[in-house]
């Protein structure tokens, strides 16, 4: 949990033009570099970003998408276990009938297993997530992902 002085994420209210971004890790990560990144990268799109920051609850998380009413939900993890965490997560998410249709991605080191964690996108897309985001090539497959129309998020399927 988020020791008390730091003060909860917010986003200005919602306009329809400017897209709504949340940023989070997985709740066993606790690398921020990468939160850092990803929020300094959306923002430079002219979005609001959100960052939970390490350590996510999953009840956390849900509660602030409930809050928040992002656009989409950016999931990042560098420590090898996002792709457990991630399925667990979108589970619960794609469980709640007022946040199942939320676009969530992820992306990051998502295994432990180098260049056989690829492998792992399939599996997170039949989970659930909406676009999976792994490799050398991640991060501008990202990129193409968020300059795709703000309607096409939610039915992507990329997976890299």
């Amino acid at each position: 949990m988020h020791p008390p002085a730091i003060p909860a994420p917010t986003l200005a209210p919602h306009t329809g033009r400017v897209r709504r971004i949340l940023v989070s890790s997985v709740s066993s990560d606790s690398h921020t570099w990468n939160l850092v990144f990803l929020q300094l990268l959306l923002e430079e799109t002219g979005a609001q970003v959100a960052n939970l920051g390490a350590c996510v609850p999953d009840d956390l998380l849900l509660a602030e998408c409930r809050r928040l009413h992002p656009d989409l939900v950016v999931i990042s993890s560098v420590n090898g276990h996002g792709h457990l965490d991630g399925r667990r997560l979108i589970a619960r998410l794609r469980a709640e009938p007022d946040l199942a249709d939320l676009p969530v991605v992820i992306g990051g080191k998502l295994g432990t297993q180098g260049a056989a964690n690829t492998a792992l996108g399939p599996g997170l897309l039949a989970a659930g997530f909406n676009a999976v985001f792994e490799g050398s090539g991640g991060v501008e497959e990202f990129q193409r992902y968020l300059a795709a129309p703000t309607q096409a998020l939610a039915s992507s399927n990329a997976a890299s």
